[in-house]
């Protein structure tokens, strides 16, 4: 079951009022003594229903947990989608310049404040969670796979698991290397990563800085599963294929 309401976030543009969903598994409405990991996703309105996502073509999230019967709830929250580069700039942990893009401030942080301090509470209060570091998780594409690194590094008091998909780690390589450098990360720590081969080629630099970004974080010692996947593009459709391997990393030998 996937509900949907409306949040108000702090966006780029102001207060703004936006679509939060969360699932919730089949258990959840009869085991009332159950509680249940979350995991967190940028994006929500790709992550579901095909009618509400960007390109008409969602994850497939729900299709997913219900066949597999993950015992988990995710929850969601649609990116701003102002022209002015909502959300790039939501989705952005660090400024940036891009030739094809412009400036771009990043308000990131604000993003993740509001995530973990009002959204998170939000469904710890209203939902039956395991609130704890070990049970909670974060998971995007492209910005949002950035995002996600930023969590898990930023905030891994939070988050014990992130799954980065075409993290966008060329906007600032400078910051986000340095940010990997300094982050003092839990030993339990698991972090999945991985970039299509048909995508690599989009940033001059994307291919080395995926492989600095590896190093970096197989230096810190935590628990990673970095892939470039065989033809693998940037888009949901490709994304959907992907959510055995990074489902399997983040819930090894749990949750079912």
């Amino acid at each position: 079951m996937v509900k949907k309401w409306k949040v108000t976030f702090p966006a780029p543009t102001g207060l703004e009022e936006r679509f939060a969903y969360i699932y919730l598994p089949d258990s959840y409405h009869y085991d009332y003594n159950k509680r249940y990991p979350v995991l967190y996703m940028f994006d929500g309105h790709n992550v579901f229903f095909n009618c509400d996502a960007t390109y008409g073509k969602c994850w497939g999230m729900k299709e997913y947990m219900d066949y597999t019967q993950t015992q988990m709830i995710i929850a969601a929250v649609e990116c701003n989608h102002s022209p002015d580069n909502g959300r790039l700039k939501e989705y952005s942990p660090f400024d940036f310049k891009d030739p094809h893009i412009g400036e771009v401030e990043g308000l990131g942080e604000t993003t993740m404040e509001w995530l973990v301090n009002v959204f998170k509470n939000e469904i710890d209060q209203n939902y039956r969670t395991l609130p704890d570091r070990s049970n909670t998780f974060i998971a995007g594409s492209s910005m949002g796979g950035l995002m996600s690194l930023y969590a898990i590094l930023k905030y891994n008091h939070v988050f014990s698991g992130a799954a980065a998909l075409s993290p966008s780690i060329w906007t600032n390589t400078r910051k986000i290397n340095q940010l990997i450098e300094d982050s003092r990360l839990h030993p339990q720590t698991t972090i999945y990563m991985d970039y299509g081969s048909r995508e690599i080629s989009f940033h001059p630099i994307m291919q080395r800085q995926f492989a600095k970004v590896t190093s970096l974080l197989m230096e810190k010692k935590v628990f990673i599963n970095s892939r470039i996947v065989p033809n693998g593009d940037h888009c949901e459709a490709c994304w959907e294929k992907q959510i055995p391997f990074f489902m399997e990393t983040l819930l090894y030998e749990g949750y079912r």
